[in-house]
């Protein structure tokens, strides 16, 4: 997708990964990006308005915990924008010991933003298509014992995001989606990590966390920008250590058909 005079929106876009995918995409000459997040950083978006002037960017505040707001949110930008092309949801919580917050950010809010969006991208109910990106982890792709309520609500994002992408739902709609996965990138989510896995013990795996190579946010959102521009509908990307690699999801199941 070519994303020179797209509208967009980002959710959680002041934060680590989505505030370097915000300066990137505003490389684009988008047309328009809305910012879904709890709170401004006013500082950065009057930076951001400034050096970007015929882009029209727009904060809205939003409580992914909250249907409500997130009814508010897609109804005000699409009142001002009239049609988004591409969604990202990038809000997250990274925290073991707040187990309802962390399923409800990372999963619920995911799913919520996505319903909703789709009633305005639809092309089945007068939209006009498009790309939304959901944002898992490593943690979705395989068992991460140290963040296991962490990694539960990534993977229900990459099975439910794969589940959206079938092509009879694409048909339908006009609506791609991608699921990206970053590897370890250096954020506020890696902070005090120690107070946030799943027991409070200590546990060979706490070091290994500590020993684990990590991605730059900036590398993280310059693959995670140009996978919006090049990926198909399905895709699962994983972004590591500033390379992206697409994931060969296996089949484990299928199911026998009766005669």
């Amino acid at each position: 997708m070519d994303l020179a005079g797209k509208n967009v929106v980002y959710l959680g876009g002041f934060g680590g990964i989505g505030q370097k995918c915000v300066q990137e995409l505003l490389q684009r000459q988008l047309k328009a990006l809305a910012i879904f997040d709890l709170d401004a950083n006013e500082k950065l978006l009057a930076e951001w308005k400034g050096q970007h002037p015929d882009t029209d960017i727009f904060y809205q505040k939003l409580d992914i915990t909250q249907k409500s707001d997130i009814t508010a949110a897609y109804k005000a930008t699409a009142e001002r924008f009239g049609h988004f092309d591409v969604v990202v949801n990038g809000s997250g919580l990274m925290n073991d010991r707040l187990v309802e917050l962390t399923i409800q950010i990372n999963l619920l809010g995911v799913i919520n933003s996505t319903l909703t969006a789709l009633e305005y991208m639809d092309k089945a109910k007068g939209g006009k298509g498009g790309l939304i990106v959901n944002i898992s982890s490593v943690a979705g792709l395989q068992p991460t014992a140290i963040m296991a309520i962490y990694s539960a609500a990534k993977t229900g994002v990459t099975t439910f995001t794969r589940a959206m992408a079938n092509p009879f739902f694409y048909a339908h709609s006009g609506v791609g989606f991608i699921t990206i996965c970053p590897g370890f990138t250096n954020t506020g989510l890696l902070e005090d990590i120690g107070k946030k896995t799943t027991f409070t013990y200590d546990t060979p795996m706490l070091d290994m966390f500590h020993r684990v190579k990590r991605q730059s946010a900036e590398d993280c959102a310059r693959n995670l920008v140009s996978a919006i521009e090049t990926s198909k509908n399905g895709a699962v990307l994983m972004l590591e250590l500033g390379e992206t690699t697409e994931v060969d999801m296996p089949v484990m199941w299928k199911p026998q058909m009766d005669n």
